[in-house]
């Protein structure tokens, strides 16, 4: 038999052998359950230091840019990316919606995946403003929720659920520090990954660990 056939056929094995290998991984990695003592003490509020199991985001009750009342029933079974802004923010906020924007784009068709902006600033970001911002934006209502409330509730929110907001106080006008964080949220209320919403390969790795546990 032709000795050339011979390598060529063991090099497509090989090919192949190393192809299946790589899915096998993929499809075995698996992202980590957060909890507050896995996190920057600072962003977490102080009565769930040394908490190491069992997190889940609590309910909450948002108005979105519609002024439609929004709770944890409409981000059931989903799979959702959070992150905390204001409109007026000159600095991270604008590249952070930016990014927001490429991953509904990316998971446009995808009814499993949706996002949920929290603004730190309620006092100035009335429904309004905050459905002029998502016009300008391209928000789809069906997919992403730009949301104000009360301030006292969101600060919970940021403190005791997603851990994205420096202590500053306790929810007065001007207490808020918020990161640049995006939170991935699971279709159990579980925190499973945290990126910088400001860094092009962090929203990569967000993509692709969605997709991880879509799968």
């Amino acid at each position: 038999m032709d000795l050339k056939f011979l390598k060529g056929k063991q090099y497509t094995f090989t090919m192949v052998a190393v192809f299946i290998l790589a899915c096998d991984q993929r499809s075995e990695k698996q992202l980590p359950v957060y909890n507050p003592s896995d996190l920057n003490p600072a962003l977490v509020d102080k009565s769930m230091h040394g908490t190491d199991k069992n997190h889940t985001v609590s309910d909450f009750e948002l108005i979105n840019q519609n002024g439609k009342t929004i709770t944890q029933n409409e981000y059931r079974d989903k799979i959702y990316v959070v992150d905390f802004f204001f409109t007026r923010c000159p600095s991270i906020c604008p590249v952070m919606t930016g990014n927001m924007v490429k991953l509904q784009k990316t998971f446009l068709n995808n009814n499993e995946v949706m996002l949920l902006s929290i603004s730190v600033t309620p006092e100035m970001d009335s429904v309004p403003v905050l459905r002029e911002y998502a016009d300008n934006k391209g928000a789809l209502d069906s997919k992403w929720n730009i949301t104000t409330g009360g301030k006292k509730h969101i600060y919970e929110l940021a403190r005791k659920s997603y851990f994205v907001v420096v202590e500053q106080g306790d929810g007065g006008l001007q207490d808020f520090m918020h990161t640049p964080n995006f939170i991935l949220i699971d279709r159990k209320k579980q925190i499973r990954g945290i990126y910088n919403g400001t860094d092009d390969g962090e929203i990569q790795r967000l993509m692709g660990d969605i997709k991880i546990l879509q799968n």
